[in-house]
């Protein structure tokens, strides 16, 4: 399975699974099978995974993700097994983004996650992208790394305050 259908379905996964979340933000805790960290997400999550091929490995990618008021929001996740190949896969999971959203990032800045393992590649980013249907999109995300897993979370779609952004980020905790 190629990288863009494999983060189509997974995206697709997301909004699927969000259908089942209630509209108000209703923070919590979530602590993802197998990851090593905590993320807080504003409606109650639906939890899946899929194969799919990445940075040249087919590895199992774990999707977590719920709907509120509009914003899908959504933790990935997968273990790379060797650390050589965790900077390409990141590079993928953001190249992979752009594509599938036909977008252009607006902001980039370095991924700041407590406990992430540094990387070039782990970055903070918007992207004003489209639906399929061609409407406007924003999606705001982050990629980091912590040993050979790598993860991605985002905010998709909707008008999330800066607040539920801020908590949304400020919530992601890799645990000791």
């Amino acid at each position: 399975m190629s990288l863009r259908p494999a983060l189509c379905v997974c995206v697709a996964g997301l909004a699927v699974l969000a259908g089942a979340c209630a509209p108000a933000l209703d923070w919590r805790e979530v602590r993802p099978d197998a990851a090593g960290l905590v993320i807080l997400l504003p409606c109650k999550p639906e939890q899946r995974s899929r194969q799919l091929a990445l940075a040249g490995r087919q590895v199992q990618m774990q999707v977590l993700g719920c709907t509120a008021e509009g914003t899908t929001w959504g933790l990935s996740t997968a273990d790379m097994a060797d650390p050589a190949l965790v900077g390409p896969a990141l590079a993928e999971l953001r190249a992979a983004r752009l594509r599938n959203l036909d977008g252009t990032e607006t902001v980039v800045k370095s991924a700041q996650v407590g406990g992430m393992t540094p990387q070039a590649q782990a970055v903070r980013s918007s992207i004003a992208g489209k639906r399929p249907d061609s409407t406007p999109v924003v999606d705001q995300s982050v990629l980091f790394a912590r040993g050979t897993r790598v993860f991605h979370a985002a905010a998709l779609g909707g008008e999330p305050s800066a607040q539920a952004i801020e908590t949304f980020f400020d919530g992601l905790k890799l645990q000791p």
